[in-house]
């Protein structure tokens, strides 16, 4: 395949509690709130996504907030932990942050020569803060962080897998280099794309397999530049053998999905147009968008959902 991909896109995940999860986003993690929307199919559910000013593919950390859902079994099979890229030496800010603000599952590490800090969400999901370059990134400023400290976007995600044989392939047929690995994880990289380039499989063979519930990375979407981009992926993917869905319109990208070997639900989704398609940029997040064919149901939607500031 010719290198269509470009880097992470975005991460979508499954939490609890709407309010919750905005507040931690928002508040907490100093993020914006760049789209308030339904989940497409459905939609009693919100499709919250957070990132920088303007959603930039590459930043964005997207939830479907469905109150009462058991929580995730953690396991192979699924996305263990998501990474966001903050600026050098901004660990220590976050490390204080993060304590005072009573964060779980704080630990302090560094893998590969880049400084690490792990953490949970609200519901238990795991995360961790990687120290890199700016490469261009800007933190939101209208966030409750300093700029010289805020989030610049998503590092990568790492994978929990028992055997990452077909998924790295899978990865190198997108385009990802295999660059390092150290004891049981795998690092892959894809180069000239955006910053959130990374992918690494870590092997856990004597694992449990996961099952999806709050907590869990719902999928992760890989971006592409355009339509065309997308139809010749789509296509060197079918001509591989995977199973994958026709194009579908999410009014703020177009995507197609399918099933990586190890199970991951993995989706490729063009850059455009952007979230600034029906919002202002400097109001994005703040009215509730929904896609045409829920616009007769708009007030039965409204009263389903909870409100969020």
């Amino acid at each position: 395949m010719k290198k269509y991909v470009k880097g992470l896109h975005h991460v979508t995940s499954i939490a609890n509690d709407a309010f919750e999860n905005n507040l931690f986003f928002t508040q907490t993690l100093a993020m914006r709130r760049v789209k308030k929307t339904v989940n497409f199919d459905s939609p009693g559910v919100y499709h919250l996504y957070y990132g920088d000013k303007i959603g930039t593919p590459g930043s964005i950390m997207t939830y479907f907030p469905f109150h009462g859902i058991p929580k995730g079994q953690r396991g192979t099979g699924e996305v263990g932990i998501t990474e966001f890229a903050i600026p050098n030496g901004a660990l220590t800010y976050w490390k204080e942050r993060l304590v005072h603000l009573d964060v779980s599952g704080l630990f302090e590490t560094s893998f590969l020569g880049e400084a690490r800090l792990e953490f949970n969400g609200p519901d238990k999901d795991r995360f961790a803060f990687v120290e890199t370059d700016h490469a261009g990134r800007t933190p939101w400023s209208g966030s409750v962080a300093d700029e010289e400290v805020g989030i610049l976007g998503l590092n990568g995600v790492r994978l929990s897998l028992r055997d990452s044989t077909a998924t790295g392939e899978l990865l190198t047929l997108l385009g990802y280099q295999k660059v390092e690995s150290t004891g049981n994880v795998a690092r892959f990289r894809i180069m000239g794309g955006n910053p959130a380039n990374t992918i690494d499989l870590e092997e856990l063979p004597a694992s449990q397999h996961a099952f999806q519930g709050a907590g869990s990375v719902h999928h992760i979407a890989f971006a592409v530049e355009d339509r065309a981009a997308q139809l010749e992926a789509r296509r060197a993917l079918l001509d591989a053998g995977l199973q994958v869905t026709p194009v579908i319109d999410r009014d703020y990208f177009w995507s197609v999905y399918f099933r990586a070997p190890c199970g991951v639900l993995f989706e490729i989704a063009t850059n455009g147009p952007g979230f600034d398609r029906d919002e202002d940029t400097a109001h994005l997040g703040e009215k509730l968008k929904l896609p045409r064919r829920y616009h007769p149901y708009r007030e039965h939607i409204e009263r389903k959902l909870p409100q969020l500031v």
